[in-house]
């Protein structure tokens, strides 16, 4: 059997060089959870990040509501607008909102491979919040006119 014991995967699998001692029994090798758990001794996002630091596991649950949030800022707000002037520009500007986008939905999404339960909360109070606050439209005045939708704009992202 080949030797399966990389560190990406944080020692699941068993080496054949430790004489049969299974990987869950080294003491160095960190389990990867496939299930929720709650607590702050997590990997999020990188090796050996926030680590046991309560303090670090806050800064990154902050982390991973803000990378939610701006995802839906992103999806909702008026960030270029639209342009007969400049087609090309117009359109390489909203590709690269699009792509900016969509690299902060899969960071979450990895976040959330954690299985963390606060990253989960965390990431999910970040949608929340940024859909409340943008894309809602609770805090728009209504005697307004409403904004005409434009071609230029991406979609909002859905799930």
């Amino acid at each position: 059997m080949e030797n399966m014991n990389h560190d990406h995967m944080h020692g699941m699998m068993n080496n054949q060089s430790d004489g049969g001692m299974t990987a869950a029994m080294q003491p160095h090798k960190m389990m990867m959870h496939m299930t929720f758990f709650w607590g702050s001794d997590a990997q999020i996002l990188f090796s050996g990040w926030p680590g046991t630091s309560t303090a670090m596991y806050v800064l990154a649950l902050i982390v991973v509501f803000l990378l939610a949030f701006t995802s839906e800022f992103v999806s909702h707000s008026r960030l270029l607008k639209p342009s007969s002037d400049n087609h090309v520009a117009s359109g390489l500007v909203q590709t690269l909102l699009h792509a900016f986008r969509v690299g902060l939905a899969y960071l979450v999404m990895l976040a959330i491979m954690s299985f963390n339960g606060g990253v989960f909360l965390a990431a999910v109070a970040g949608h929340f919040v940024g859909f409340l606050l943008l894309g809602s439209g609770i805090f728009k005045n209504s005697a307004a006119v409403p904004a005409k939708t434009s071609d230029h704009l991406p979609p909002p992202l859905s799930c």
